[in-house]
């Protein structure tokens, strides 16, 4: 009996649905943009498998659908087993080969080499991975087939078997998105929250009374949430900044308003302008407007280089619209900041467009990652040609960016989708690790737009249309920190693309989406437009934040 359960196991599986699956699985262990640990490798080999192991399934039952003509039943059987030779054999090569690719993206992101990627982990991972998946699959089916068999007494077999498997869709998407997926969006959402509201024991509340949270403040230092606090706290003072520059300086002013102190966008928004006003933030030669990532952090790695370059003469305010992580907010709702950013920018730019030209800031917009999508988000061009903002500074742009995309798609010839030139670059202009702001030639606009992005940040360069076509971004000459043995593989690299979205952040500074201050530096001059620092003081700045960061 029990070698018959056996024999009969192993007839269940598909030959196709082998060798596609084991194809699908090899493939996985290329490498991408991002440098996985086995855990996330293996997990990634077995849905990887899983999902050719379906495609195979799907064109043997085509094949047969078709009628067209089949091996028998012994020619089938020695066929298999050497198809599970075969397979076997291609899954060990690449095993071995897995540790010599992620090396290849360790080494250009500096970090040190592993000795071995682990590859009995690696499998055992992957086909635990493999078995869930084709259980769930195997699920489904019998569902199926149970609806059809009931539906088969009311309506013809083929019929019944189209409105069997709407009804199982539905039903397995209710049951995903409805309950799984919403309900785990809750837990993330709540926990989410409760780390935002935990002070951490090194921040205090500010006594200065320009500061946000401070007894003078508008808004309560425990309603800033954990970012608030860390943003407000972690500002540089002036006598920090003056024993750098070796000149007088001032106190960079930061507004912050959490989600707690008001209940919609609009009155958050409106609770930040007054606070920028009690503040003299618009005393200040130079106001920026932050859109936070989508856990309401600001980088200080962005924002401190604004106001070293500026002797702390800047004003910064953000507001925060979410506790969940930006890559899981970009997935589900990509728009999810736009609002908060809209009412944020309609606030200050109606109030700064009522002071005299010659009295007010410079307004600058920033935002990384879900922030730099809900930045550009927050205004139209034809409702500020009149009267224009100086600029922005948008970091890690998220794939859906509007803007981003139709400059990146409209490229000048010859430039790569990583480091594209648009037209003069009078008005947005693109750098990455290395300078890349002097075109020669090149003259800015009334307004400066620069993007500052790495080719080896999936929340940038992630794509949809991987799935069936090799990305632009994929083309030569790659980015300098892109491993030359990356290779595009219809429906993996996509697999592959939609994992480092998730680890996006686990990269060195200065490469995936860890953005760091030297190249902030660079972008902030001219997007500021920067005229009394010599190249030695910015190389100088340079060194102070990299020594930071050791």
């Amino acid at each position: 009996m029990r070698h018959n359960w056996l024999v009969r196991f192993w007839h269940s599986f598909s030959l196709i649905g082998l060798l596609v699956g084991t194809l699908f699985f090899a493939a996985s262990l290329t490498p991408m943009l991002v440098p996985r640990t086995f855990m996330m490798q293996g997990v990634l080999s077995g849905l990887a498998a899983a999902v050719g192991y379906g495609i195979g399934v799907f064109g043997g039952w085509l094949w047969a659908y078709l009628e067209l003509p089949a091996p028998k039943n012994r020619v089938l059987l020695v066929t298999k087993l050497a198809a599970a030779f075969a397979c076997g054999a291609i899954a060990v090569a690449f095993l071995w080969q897995a540790s010599a690719w992620q090396n290849s993206i360790r080494t250009l992101m500096g970090v040190e080499p592993v000795e071995t990627a682990r590859p009995l982990e690696v499998g055992l991972i992957a086909a635990l991975t493999f078995v869930i998946l084709l259980a769930l699959a195997r699920l489904f089916r019998l569902t199926l087939d149970f609806i059809s068999r009931w539906l088969q007494r009311f309506v013809p077999r083929r019929v019944s078997y189209v409105i069997g498997t709407a009804i199982a869709v539905t039903l397995f998407w209710s049951i995903a998105d409805g309950v799984l997926f919403r309900l785990g969006l809750r837990a993330a959402d709540a926990s989410f929250q409760a780390v935002d509201a935990l002070m951490e024991p090194e921040t205090q509340r500010p006594s200065d009374p320009n500061r946000t949270g401070s007894d003078a403040s508008l808004i309560r230092w425990d309603e800033l949430g954990r970012q608030g606090q860390h943003y407000i706290a972690s500002a540089p003072t002036a006598a920090q900044l003056q024993l750098f520059a070796k000149k007088p300086a001032m106190d960079p002013i930061r507004v912050y308003v959490g989600l707690r102190p008001a209940q919609t966008p609009a009155e958050r928004a409106k609770l930040a302008l007054e606070e920028l006003k009690r503040t003299g933030a618009f005393d200040r030669s130079l106001l920026v407007v932050i859109t936070p990532t989508g856990t309401g952090w600001v980088d200080p790695e962005a924002i401190d280089p604004a106001e070293y370059l500026h002797d702390g003469d800047i004003a910064s305010v953000a507001v925060q619209y979410s506790y969940l992580a930006s890559w899981l907010s970009l997935l589900v709702e990509p728009g999810y900041g736009a609002e908060t950013a809209r009412a944020l920018f309609s606030e200050v730019y109606g109030y700064w467009t009522t002071l005299p030209r010659d009295r007010r800031p410079q307004l600058y917009l920033h935002g990384l990652s879900l922030g730099a999508l809900s930045s550009e988000q927050s205004t139209e061009l034809f409702e500020v040609i009149g009267d224009p903002y100086h600029g922005a500074l948008w970091s890690g742009p998220p794939f859906p960016s509007r803007i981003w995309r139709s400059v990146t798609r409209d490229r000048d010839p010859g430039s790569p989708a990583w480091l594209p030139r648009f037209r003069d670059g009078s008005y947005v202009r693109f750098t990455s690790q290395e300078n890349a702001l002097a075109i020669p030639g090149a003259h800015w606009g009334p307004m400066r737009v620069v993007y500052l992005q790495y080719a080896s940040d999936p929340i940038t360069f992630f794509d949809y249309a991987s799935l069936y076509r090799q990305p632009d971004w994929m083309a030569e000459p790659r980015g300098p920190d892109v491993s030359p043995a990356l290779r595009w593989y219809p429906v993996v690299t996509f697999l592959q693309l939609l994992l480092d979205v998730a680890t996006a952040t686990t990269t060195p500074l200065g490469h995936g989406h860890v953005y760091a201050a030297p190249h902030y530096i660079d972008a902030w001059v001219e997007v500021t437009n920067v005229q009394d620092r010599s190249a030695a003081d910015i190389e100088l700045l340079k060194q102070h934040f990299r020594a930071r960061q050791r």
